[in-house]
């Protein structure tokens, strides 16, 4: 029985129990309304009726399923990608390596290396801001800047007190991951050129211990407005503020060909400068050397010179070490 024919029952209950009350003239009245009041109620009082109850066959609604947000998307190489060099190779073309015996390249290496760290204790003749920063460069290409980059990392990471970073900055035509036998990877350009790219994410950690590497990255036709940014600048003081106890060893481009190198010098606490004997005139050196006048410490690595004796590598290598420009390239002993 719906709600509405309950209540025409009820009605016609209280009419017929004041029927029994009332006069025969109220009475008639009544049976004269009672059609009226019948046919009225099916319209209910609202008041009497706001909310109608949930019908018994109906289902009640199924619960919405529960909502889970989606994980965002995961930033591959987060952490250092660790890589592995084969150190027998690099041996055989005469680069430093920390499991070899010890060899003449090794020893001079020591000697090249010596005053580079002195600065970076702050032991040197004077404080030099930045020294943790060291840029290797050359006059002109094909002088040994590359391979002598290579060679000074691993023989400081080879050092008790500090790791080295060392990063291709010769982002026109980077080599160090080829002379190391490793396939091109991003890099350096990568990080200034993509803000989703973060400096962890293109860094290799190698099986040298302490050594690091940056590769070049992807080339870039605003390379030399690119190492003048703001982004270089900040990415510079992260890696010498931060790191204070990394070194890090910029393989750079010839100062005479390209203008990147002489941006990146800028920011260098150091630079060795490589010379290759016997073909390097003095007039190239000079004005190499003027191009990066705004450097405190500048040391010229004499390269390719010639060694007699067994167990010689074919490289010989002298230094000379000051502070500003000027000085010759000392001859090796």
């Amino acid at each position: 029985m719906s709600i509405i024919e309950k209540a025409v029952e009820r009605l016609e209950q209280l009419q017929r129990a004041n029927a029994g009350q009332a006069t025969p003239e109220t009475a008639e009245t009544a049976e004269a309304q009672k059609p009226a009041a019948a046919s009225a109620a099916p319209v209910p009082p609202v008041s009497a009726f706001a909310v109608e109850p949930a019908r018994p066959e109906a289902a009640a609604p199924a619960a919405p399923a529960p909502v889970v947000a989606p994980k965002p998307a995961a930033r591959s190489g987060g952490t250092a990608k660790s890589i592995e060099i084969d150190l027998e190779r690099l041996h055989s073309i005469g680069v430093v390596t920390p499991n070899a015996p010890r060899s003449l390249i090794g020893d001079e290496f020591r000697i090249v290396k010596r005053p580079l760290l002195r600065n970076v204790q702050g032991k040197g003749a004077a404080a030099v801001e930045n020294a943790n920063l060291i840029m290797i460069t050359s006059s002109l290409p094909g002088e040994g800047k590359s391979f002598s980059s290579i060679n000074l990392a691993i023989s400081m990471a080879m050092e008790l007190d500090h790791t080295v970073l060392l990063i291709d900055a010769d982002v026109s035509r980077p080599s160090v991951l080829n002379i190391l036998g490793l396939p091109p990877k991003k890099g350096l350009m990568d990080v200034l050129t993509n803000p989703d790219i973060e400096l962890g994410d293109v860094l290799l950690k190698t099986n040298i211990e302490k050594l690091s590497l940056l590769p070049a990255g992807t080339p870039h036709p605003r390379a030399t407005e690119l190492l003048a940014s703001d982004s270089m600048n900040n990415l510079l003081d992260e890696l010498a503020v931060r790191y204070s106890d990394r070194i890090i060893v910029f393989d750079s481009p010839p100062l005479l060909v390209t203008t990147e190198s002489r941006v990146l010098a800028t920011h260098m606490g150091q630079i060795v400068m490589v010379v290759e004997s016997n073909k390097t005139t003095q007039a190239a050196v000079k004005q190499a050397l003027s191009t990066i006048e705004s450097c405190p410490v500048k040391l010229m690595l004499l390269n390719k010179a010639a060694h007699s004796g067994a167990g010689a590598y074919g490289y010989g290598y002298g230094y000379g070490y000051g502070y500003g420009y000027g000085h010759a390239p000392k001859e090796n002993a």
